[in-house]
């Protein structure tokens, strides 16, 4: 035994030689069947701490002392004590025996599970801006959803009707109420949909209404309100390049996915993937966004949200780095909208216009109408539609050049200015008929309702 607390006190500065004589030392003092636990090393890679690391032999979460700590513990007992220059006398020496059994017995009879050897070490060590962002997730992570669009399919040989997932994509959760918000396109053609929180579970969701010129839409869920935490709601009016921005979501369907970067430009434009109306103000940032991640929050470093991830300007269909969110601007309005009223009310001229294309052909510059049903705002203000003559000749309609003093180049430009009106406005329309221009006053009228 004196060889064995040899042993246990050398290796202080080697955990590995540790390990080795406790193994030699317990099977040689016990005569018991050699038994040789495994261990297994666990390195903090980031410890600043010099002192050598300590090893404990752990057995179920309890820990098992060693032969030298047992010895140390008798020698300390009143009873144990030597009074001759530190010998041992024939009873200690049989006590210490006795107790060097137990112990190795306890290694080999007691069936709790490989041992195991940790080093134990500070906590690791993050910087300033990593405990930021790992704070920033955990908190808004509880706000992001999973979403699984479900289409009814018929079996061809069975005839059965089965809903199958054609696609899925990312949420959040807006309020208190249930209300789910996300991309139209993620919804788009779905027969069910089905909202799985961070919690993984999963509800039936009920579309509340949507925007497909916006490509926003609101979803609803019958949740218990503690298991909701609504996201918080920032402003997009002040962003600036640069600025670090978060995106959370769930590409390829690997759900709660962080991806950083900053914002790469503003106030870019692009076009809404149902309608093909132009959203303007879109914020491009190199965060990756991948399939999956559309619908998902784009949050800026305090956690607020600042706009919902969209599209991506991608050949392949993965991030190239150039990705695209919706500003929280236009979609807190359009939201409101939604909850209040179940639609978004936009105004309209009531027209069908042709291609940009075909009207530069012409060697014009404006917006070539092609139809402006009677019942129209257009059509009951004498705007009027491209057609054919007796003899199978096109007559061209009205081009619109501008529209209350603001110019009009292409389609683009015309919904935008509409987007800056509401309805029951009356605008001024200037239209080139012919040869010559006419003004015409127009009263925008609600945009129909979607099926």
């Amino acid at each position: 035994m004196a060889t064995a607390a040899a042993a246990a006190a050398s290796s202080s500065s080697s955990p590995l030689s540790l390990v080795n004589s406790f193994s030699s030392s317990t099977s040689s003092s016990s005569k018991s069947p050699s038994f040789t636990p495994k261990f297994v090393r666990a390195f903090a890679p980031n410890s600043s701490s010099s002192a050598s690391p300590r090893l404990v032999l752990k057995r179920s979460d309890k820990a098992i002392a060693s032969p030298s700590q047992i010895l140390r513990l008798l020698r300390s007992l009143p009873l144990l004590s030597s009074n001759n220059d530190g010998a041992f006398s024939a009873f200690d020496s049989v006590f210490a025996f006795v107790a060097s059994v137990a112990l190795s017995a306890s290694l080999i009879l007691t069936d709790v599970g490989p041992a195991s050897a940790f080093v134990i070490t500070s906590p690791r060590k993050l910087q300033s801006d990593e405990l930021a962002t790992v704070r920033l997730f955990q908190e808004n992570t509880p706000s992001v959803v999973y979403i699984t669009n479900l289409a009814a399919r018929q079996d061809a040989f069975t005839l059965d009707v089965l809903e199958v997932p054609q696609g899925s994509g990312s949420g959040f959760v807006w309020d208190k109420n249930g209300h789910i918000v996300t991309n139209y396109h993620v919804i788009r053609g779905a027969s069910d949909l089905r909202v799985t929180l961070a919690d993984q579970s999963t509800y039936d969701a009920k579309v509340v209404g949507f925007d497909q010129d916006k490509d926003v839409a609101v979803l609803s869920i019958d949740a218990p309100k503690e298991k909701l935490r609504p996201i918080p709601v920032g402003i997009s009016s002040d962003l600036l390049v640069g600025q670090k921005v978060y995106a959370i979501g769930n590409p390829f369907g690997l759900d709660h996915t962080l991806t950083t970067g900053v914002i790469s430009g503003l106030r870019r434009e692009i076009s809404s993937a149902a309608t093909g109306r132009p959203i303007q103000d879109v914020i491009q940032t190199d965060a990756a966004i991948n399939p999956g991640n559309s619908g998902g929050p784009l949050l800026d470093s305090s956690g607020s949200l600042i706009g919902i991830n969209t599209a991506i300007y991608s050949p392949s269909g993965a991030s190239s780095g150039v990705g695209f969110s919706i500003p929280v601007d236009t979609v807190s309005g359009i939201v409101e909208q939604i909850v209040q009223f179940g639609k978004v009310t936009r105004p309209i001229l009531g027209i069908k216009f042709a291609p940009d294309q075909s009207v530069e052909q012409l060697g014009v510059s404006g917006v070539l109408v092609l139809d402006a049903p009677a019942n129209g705002p257009a059509g009951k203000a004498g705007l009027q539609s491209t057609k054919r003559d007796a003899y199978g000749r096109l007559i061209l309609g009205d081009i619109i050049t501008s529209v209350n003093g603001k110019k009009v180049t292409n389609g683009s430009d015309l919904y935008r200015i509409l987007d800056q009106c509401k309805v029951g406005e009356t605008v001024t329309v200037e239209v080139l008929r012919g040869d010559h221009k006419e003004k015409i006053s127009v009263v925008l009228e609600p945009k129909p309702d979607e099926s």
